[in-house]
């Protein structure tokens, strides 16, 4: 396995569209790393620049100590799993995956050694010889995914891979994933737009927004620090609330439903001001003192074992999550710890903390 490094990679189209803005990244050996974010951020063109199925425009990309640029996607050392599979539809399990060794010249009865222990390893040598058609989408990304460990790579690549499976077979395929990454060891690179698979899965989560890295960082990290508004809106769901106010004494910021208390060791800011402050539902709750935030409550979802409770505080949106066996009934006021109170810049949207 190797560890892949970009430096200021750049990719612009023609035309001047710029989809990928100088991504600078280091991504260790043997660790599993999810590229996160919207539709059109870049995460997709960064993977396949990575892969050399794009040319890039500028800058390098290194795949253990060679510099790849001008490396055919067949001689990267990689694998790649598609969203799609990519299966050859009139070949058998066993062929497809054999097919590269095959063309690569590898002996037969290695071939058939590596086939028969990606097969058991991902619980498909019982259908070696069926086609690609009598077989469900969870087992057909399993060839797929046997078919890339065959090769033995340097890096496997998986370009949203589980998007065309169903919610149950998602979450499935999620934790064979991440058991399948426990077993190998092996340096992956994963892109996905969905949240809850990039903090299931990950030890690095890279948040891209428009062509750029908006934060690097373990999954608690991301979630509980986030670097931008981008950030603490994009992960977590329901998203974290963002109120706009203004910071009117120590480690005390107002908004227009009321006053929170902040840690001042951690956000440095000045008396008066102003502030973007964000607190996540789940560190809210409904306080009998009447202090916090006024809250004016207009639905409630029941999620089982969660309450959400959509309301207004001046104006504002906000919901809060709440257990529930804790509560039946919202109050009229909404308070947070300090810790849970995050304060951004309003103009470039990155966090105060110091």
């Amino acid at each position: 396995m190797a560890a892949v490094d970009l430096k200021d990679v750049r990719k612009v189209y023609a035309g001047g569209v710029e989809a990928v803005k100088g991504v600078s990244l280091s991504i260790p050996d043997g660790s599993f790393t999810v590229l996160l974010g919207p539709s059109g951020c870049g995460k997709s063109t960064l993977l396949r620049m990575i892969a050399g199925l794009e040319t890039i425009t500028s800058g390098t990309i290194a795949i253990g100590p060679r510099v790849v640029n001008d490396v055919e996607p067949a001689d990267r050392d990689i694998a790649m799993v598609f969203q799609n599979y990519a299966l050859y539809p009139h070949m058998s399990v066993y062929d497809n995956m054999a097919y590269g060794l095959r063309n690569r010249g590898v002996a037969r009865d290695e071939i058939e050694r590596r086939v028969a222990e990606a097969a058991k390893l991902l619980a498909i040598d019982t259908f070696l010889e069926r086609k690609p058609r009598a077989l469900s989408g969870g087992q057909r990304q399993r060839v797929a995914m046997g078919r890339a460990i065959v090769r033995e790579p340097q890096a496997f690549l998986f370009d949203e891979p589980l998007s065309n499976l169903d919610a149950k077979l998602r979450v499935a395929m999620r934790i064979e994933i991440r058991k399948l990454h426990n077993r190998l060891k092996a340096t992956s690179i994963f892109v996905t737009h969905d949240q809850v698979e990039a903090m299931t899965l990950a030890d690095t989560v890279v948040v891209m927004s428009g062509g750029q890295i908006e934060q690097v960082g373990a999954p608690t990290d991301v979630y509980r620090r986030p670097a931008s508004k981008f950030v603490a809106t994009f992960i977590g769901s329901p998203a974290m609330n963002i109120l706009p106010g203004r910071v009117v004494a120590p480690g005390v910021v107002e908004t227009q439903g009321g006053r929170l208390v902040f840690d001042r060791a951690t956000y440095p800011v000045t008396e008066g001001q102003s502030v973007d402050v964000g607190v996540r539902p789940e560190d809210l709750d409904f306080d009998a003192a009447g202090d916090g935030l006024s809250y004016a409550h207009e639905l409630t979802e029941e999620l089982g074992a969660t309450r959400l409770f959509h309301g207004l505080s001046s104006g504002s949106e906000l919901v809060v999550a709440i257990a529930a066996a804790e509560r039946d009934r919202a109050g009229e006021r909404v308070s947070a710890l300090p810790a849970n109170v995050h304060l951004f810049d309003p103009a470039s949207g990155r966090t105060l903390r110091a």
